[in-house]
């Protein structure tokens, strides 16, 4: 019988599980935890963790814990203990940065510096791929299958899942079909499905291009405010469009759409870097804030998605140097780099110049 589900779809499952509040359960051969994501944590359930009376903790990243200067041991995390009276406040307040200049003492915080964060760390992993903020509950269990089917929660085989989280999923062409352009009414526009069940993934091809020599392309990463709403804060939607008009003009290209909102953070963490660039931080402190890398984005995508078409070289239109590096890294020939200078105005020099030094944008 195939109805059971494979890992793949165990994980998609476990992600829309913690954007709802619903625990899920890590298991490995020697132990075993209870994760509760911390951004939807609830009053009620964070009674019963402290039910439980085992020694858990909050996991940040080591982002999020130097902000709170609270003592990294594990390099990458920060196992910050969980105290028995800990309310729920306090522990939205360590995850999410909105508070921090109003009510900057949040400590002093005990971290954790025995036994292995293993678990901790797959726990931060799971919930940064739901697109939540980075910081998890951990509730040691003594049997986490028994506990799991006690409480109807999904289990996880942590060995199982810590690699597979790493790898980039299969992407399924669903359909293309014929969309004339503003830029260009040759086009086409070509959809891609994620196997793992995440956000799909969009290709313009603009006229016939010949696979067998480079391609006028670029890897967009989604950018609502920019796109659509035409902020000007960045200088995402100029891009876009001159990215269509110069394949327009030449005949022909590929614009590879990808739903990577706030450089790989989502939507709703980018509106929350937004508000702390608001409080006078750049992007790079505001995402480390946050909890977050620089840049989540994953470029693979777009490696994934050219071969999926039928090309092996590129003339890439970008200003953004680890694009080019991680096209090259994943058997995309970029022939040339094509800049793409548009879209500074006065409401956002200080991001592009944070771009350009700490990013290495070439501007």
């Amino acid at each position: 019988m195939t109805f059971r589900p494979d890992l793949t779809e165990v994980l998609a499952r476990a992600r829309a599980d913690l954007r709802m509040g619903v625990p899920v359960v890590l298991c490995e051969a020697r132990a075993s935890v209870l994760v509760l994501a911390a951004e939807t944590l609830t009053a009620g359930r964070l009674c019963d963790v402290h039910a439980l009376g085992g020694a858990a903790d909050l996991a940040l990243t080591r982002w999020r814990a130097e902000t709170l200067k609270a003592r990294a041991y594990d390099g990458d995390l920060a196992r910050v203990v969980l105290p028995l009276d800990a309310e729920l406040g306090w522990i939205h307040g360590l995850a999410d940065p909105a508070n921090d200049l109003s009510a900057p003492m949040k400590g002093p915080l005990r971290t954790r510096r025995d036994g292995d964060a293993g678990l901790h760390r797959l726990a931060l992993t799971l919930v940064k791929s739901a697109r939540l903020l980075p910081a998890a509950v951990v509730v040691p269990l003594d049997d986490g299958a028994g506990f799991a089917r006690a409480n109807d929660l999904g289990v996880i085989d942590a060995a199982a899942a810590a690699p597979h989280l790493l790898t980039l999923s299969t992407l399924d062409r669903v359909i293309s079909a014929r969309v004339p352009l503003r830029a260009a009414q040759n086009a086409r526009l070509h959809i891609f499905r994620p196997e793992d069940g995440s956000d799909e993934h969009y290709a313009i091809e603009i006229g016939r291009p010949d696979r067998d020599a480079p391609v006028l392309s670029r890897l967009h990463s989604a950018c609502f405010t920019g796109d659509l709403l035409g902020s000007l804060k960045c200088d995402c939607g100029p891009q876009l469009n001159a990215a269509l008009a110069q394949m327009g003009q030449e005949g022909a290209g590929v614009l590879l759409y990808l739903n990577q909102e706030g450089r790989g953070i989502g939507l709703a963490n980018k509106m929350r870097a937004y508000s702390l660039q608001d409080q006078g931080f750049d992007t790079v402190e505001a995402n480390h804030r946050l909890g977050f890398e620089d840049d989540e984005r994953d470029f693979r995508l777009g490696a994934q998605i050219l071969r999926n078409m039928g090309f092996a070289q590129v003339r890439l239109l970008t200003n953004n140097p680890r694009k080019i590096d991680m096209m090259r890294a994943n058997g995309i020939d970029v022939t040339e780099r094509v800049a793409l200078k548009v879209g500074k105005n006065p409401l956002n020099e200080a991001y592009l110049a944070t771009k350009a030094a700490k990013s290495g944008h070439l501007l």
